[in-house]
C-alpha cells in the first residue's frame, strides 16, 4: 500500500496564529545602517562585512576544532550518525559556550551586541549556539527550513548570526535564503532523513549569501534557508549564534511554556542596552 500523500508545503505552523512582523527600529542603531535595517525587514537577511578580525576568527576556530573533532569521533563510534550529525557529511556540535569561556566571551563580542541591539532591542539573551562543519567525503544539501521550525519560540522573531570561519560560496555550502517569506511567520515543517523541511521545492527567488571569514550572515529565525553540498576540497566551517529577547519561551504543542534562560548557555548579553 502506498504511503499517504503529504499535503504540499508551505503551510502555516499550527502554533502560529495572528503573526505580525515587528519591524526593527532604524533610529538609534549603533552599528547597522538604515539600508541594512531596511533589507533585514524586507528580505529577512543581509551580510554584515568585516565584523571580526582574522585573529578573532582564527581564535574561534581554534577553540571549536577540537570539540568538533571529539563530536565526530563520538558519531563514528556509534555508526557515523548522532541526531542530525553525519560524521562524513555534516556535524552539529552544540552548546559550546558551556565548555569554552573564550566562546562565551565571543558570543558577547561588541559587534554582536550592536547587531542584536539594533535588530532585537535592549534586553537580549543568547538562545542557541552550535558549530556546523560541512565535510567533503559525502556532499549533502541541508534542506529548506526556518530556525523557528525546530522549536517553536515566542516571540517568533529571533535572530541568527551565521558566522563563517572560512570563506563560503556556492561551491562549498554557503547559505541560500528565500527573501520575504519571513513576513508570514513560522511555517509547518516536515521531517526528513537529514532534518526538517518547510518548502517542497527550491524557492524560485532564492538568493545565495556568500561571505568571507569575519563577515556575518544575519537572518531572521523566520527566514527559510538551506545550504548546498560542499564540493570544495576543505571543510566548510561555520559558528552559529542565535539571540532572542529576554523572556522568550519555547511553546510545546500541549501549550507548556519553557523559559529560555539557562544561565550556563542562555545568558544575557544586553540589559537596558548595556
Amino acid at each position: 500500500m502506498d504511503a499517504p500523500r503529504q499535503p504540499p508545503l508551505p503551510r502555516p505552523h499550527p502554533q502560529s496564529r495572528d503573526f505580525a512582523w515587528r519591524p526593527a527600529a532604524a533610529s538609534g542603531a549603533r552599528r547597522l545602517t538604515p539600508d541594512q535595517v531596511e533589507r533585514f525587514d524586507r528580505d529577512g537577511f543581509f551580510v554584515l562585512k568585516g565584523a571580526f578580525t582574522p585573529a578573532e576568527i582564527a581564535a574561534v576556530a581554534a577553540e571549536i576544532d577540537p570539540m568538533e573533532a571529539a563530536h565526530t569521533a563520538f558519531a563514528r563510534a556509534r555508526g557515523g550518525r548522532v541526531r542530525l550529525s553525519d560524521a562524513d557529511a555534516i556535524t552539529f556540535t552544540l552548546h559550546l559556550v558551556r565548555k569554552s569561556p573564550a566562546l562565551a566571551a565571543f558570543a558577547a563580542h561588541p559587534a554582536i551586541k550592536d547587531v542584536v541591539h539594533d535588530l532585537i532591542g535592549p534586553d537580549v539573551r543568547l538562545y542557541w549556539d552550535q558549530a556546523v562543519y560541512k565535510k567533503t567525503e559525502k556532499p549533502q544539501d541541508f534542506p529548506w527550513h526556518q530556525d523557528n521550525g525546530y522549536a517553536f519560540v515566542e516571540p517568533q522573531q529571533y535572530l541568527t548570526l551565521w558566522i563563517p570561519l572560512v570563506d563560503v560560496d556556492e561551491r562549498n555550502g554557503c547559505p541560500w535564503i528565500a527573501p520575504g517569506l519571513h513576513l508570514g511567520g513560522t511555517l509547518e515543517h516536515r521531517p526528513t532523513d537529514i532534518g526538517l523541511v518547510c518548502l517542497d521545492a527550491d524557492a524560485p527567488d532564492a538568493v545565495a549569501a556568500p561571505a568571507r571569514a569575519g563577515d556575518i550572515v544575519v537572518f531572521s529565525s523566520l527566514a527559510p534557508h538551506r545550504t548546498g553540498p560542499n564540493l570544495a576540497d576543505a571543510v566548510r566551517k561555520a559558528y552559529i549564534l542565535q539571540y532572542a529577547p529576554d523572556g522568550a519561551v519555547v511553546v510545546l504543542p500541549d501549550g507548556q511554556r519553557i523559559p529560555q534562560d539557562d544561565p550556563d548557555r542562555q545568558f544575557l548579553v544586553l540589559v537596558d542596552g548595556r
